[in-house]
């Protein structure tokens, strides 16, 4: 919060030398990285859209909403003073303004209601609504990608209608009562985890393609959405089948869904996630029996484009934060920006941050360009797992970063620093973890044939520009040609996705950070930002993190 003409010079001592809180600009337009990103895919033709949205993020009033909603966690509700049964969840208002401008924006439904670059306008609205808080972004994520999965029944109409209102309705009401809905998943239980096979929650058949379920989930996140995508096991069945489970019953009466707890979460304070169990829950069946891992499979490949997005926004504001800060404060009769080791150190963070933002983008302008080419196609179901293990990985490292340029300020909950620290691991946790998502990679290239080629034209469309950046991938040739064992499969992840990193900025001809990058995170090997010795033009890529406010 920003306060009017607060006191300076106090009876001991008079207060200098601190850097003003990073607020009052727009979270769009004055962001080199992300602006020009947009700029190189086909939802150039939304920056006037995506410009409205950051300048609201950016202001003073909407990140007073998130420091408000983090600090107000959800409170849970299990009954009425006169016990009834409720199972709802009550919010700060500051939530529900964030939910509303979020929703009201587009952040949901922009990717399924724009002609052009639907995803990759999603991915930036994602990202600047993160930039005020992403405790929001888990049930907007899951909205957004829920429309794939319903459109496997054809009976979803208006959950999809509802889906991408854009509208927010905080009421708990009917579906059908509402003018905007909100949709959430609850897939893993407390025996298997990401292993959903081991999933025991059974669905008993009551006509057609109705069920009441029976069971538990470990993790439902936004608890309070009008219905979830659920796994189950149908009566007889030896395979999961998906189901969409209301919070209401066709009858009007509330569903049997019994939250058990919230759940007490390192970040992501400002959304609720909780433990469920379904009691005879009536639901109906989405997709075919005994396919509902592939079926609910398109929901996750969304929502991991939103991790890697999220993550990748989480950088980026975490690099502008540095610099912002290193900009305004002096050490040692020089500013911080102008210390050579602290140079170094934004340029390194800096560099990472385009590099991200130029792979998230990639990402999502293959998803754009799916349906009509099938490179595209095949290239997002190997470049989605890869980009997403290695950015959403990375965050929390380079957010730690940031902070630590910012010193012991930067390590008070008054900052929003820690807040985003708390915050980066999540989306590496989210969808798959390091391992499954780094085994996933290996699943793709020893199934998928049109995969293993998009990542070979992807890659070798970038030979020649520099010696090291071949030589990583001949090597990965060589290990795909040769295959890659489960023990390999992190270095595997790893090294393709700096590579494809590497090949998203010199695709975007960003030539002095896809030199820098190569330089220093592939021909060499240092681990700390700050500890290479490859030449990287620090002006440039400091100066791409700047704000230009």
């Amino acid at each position: 919060m920003t306060h009017f003409k607060p006191r300076t010079e106090l009876s001991t001592h008079e207060v200098f030398n601190q850097s003003e809180p990073m607020t009052g600009y727009n979270a769009f337009s004055d962001d080199v990285m992300v602006r020009e990103a947009i700029g190189r895919t086909g939802a150039k033709v939304h920056a006037e859209r995506l410009s409205g949205f950051g300048a609201r993020i950016g202001s003073q009033e909407v990140q007073d909403w998130a420091v408000r909603a983090n600090a107000n966690p959800p409170v849970f509700k299990p009954f009425d003073r006169f016990g009834q049964r409720l199972d709802e969840v009550e919010f700060h208002p500051d939530y529900h303004n964030l939910m509303d401008l979020g929703l009201s924006h587009g952040v949901s439904s922009a990717a399924w209601t724009v002609d052009q670059g639907g995803h990759s306008l999603h991915a930036a609205l994602l990202m600047l609504m993160g930039d005020a808080d992403a405790g929001v972004c888990c049930p907007m994520s899951m909205t957004y990608a829920c429309v794939p999965a319903l459109r496997h029944a054809d009976w979803a109409g208006d959950w999809i209608k509802g889906a991408t209102a854009g509208a927010y309705d905080p009421r708990f009401l009917p579906a059908n009562e509402k003018s905007g809905l909100t949709l959430g998943m609850a897939m893993t239980e407390k025996q298997g985890g990401s292993d959903v096979r081991a999933n025991t929650t059974q669905a008993r058949p009551i006509g057609g393609d109705e069920v009441e379920l029976t069971g538990h989930k470990w993790f439902c996140s936004a608890p309070m959405s009008d219905a979830f995508l659920t796994l189950a096991y149908l009566e007889g069945e030896e395979a999961l089948s998906c189901f969409l489970v209301p919070r209401w019953r066709p009858d009007g009466t509330r569903n049997t869904i019994e939250i058990q707890r919230l759940k007490d979460k390192l970040g992501d304070k400002s959304n609720a996630s909780s433990e469920i169990e379904y009691k005879a829950a009536w639901a109906r069946r989405v997709g075919e029996p005994g396919r509902g891992v592939r079926t609910i499979i398109e929901m996750v490949n969304h929502t991991r484009l939103d991790c890697l997005a999220g993550s990748a926004g989480l950088i980026r504001q975490a690099a502008a934060a540095a610099v912002w800060h290193s900009d305004r404060r002096n050490a040692f009769q020089r500013r911080l920006v102008d210390q050579p080791l602290m140079r170094e150190v934004l340029a390194e963070l800096s560099m990472e941050a385009d590099g991200v933002i130029a792979l998230a983008f990639r990402v999502s302008e293959s998803f754009d360009r799916a349906g009509e080419d099938e490179h595209e196609a095949a290239l997002a179901r190997v470049l989605t797992p890869l980009a997403k293990y290695w950015i959403c990985k990375r965050a929390p490292y380079l957010v730690y970063e940031a902070m630590e340029a910012h010193g012991g300020a930067g390590y008070v909950e008054e900052h929003p620093l820690p807040r985003m620290f708390r915050q980066s691991p999540l989306n590496a946790i989210w969808e798959g973890s390091g391992n499954v998502i780094a085994l996933d990679v290996l699943r793709a290239l020893s199934r998928d044939t049109a995969a293993r080629d998009a990542l070979a034209r992807e890659l070798s469309s970038v030979t020649g520009r520099h010696p090291a950046l071949d030589a990583r991938i001949r090597d990965l040739s060589r290990m795909v040609e040769t295959g890659v064992g489960e023990a390999d499969a992190r270095r595997f992840a790893e090294h393709a996705a700096l590579a494809l990193t590497a090949a998203s900025l010199i695709r975007a001809g960003l030539d002095p950070v896809a030199e820098a990058f190569i330089g220093r995170r592939i021909e060499e090997s240092a681990i700390m930002l700050g500890a290479g010795s490859a030449r990287i033009d620090s002006d440039t890529l400091i100066g791409r993190a700047r704000l230009t406010v």
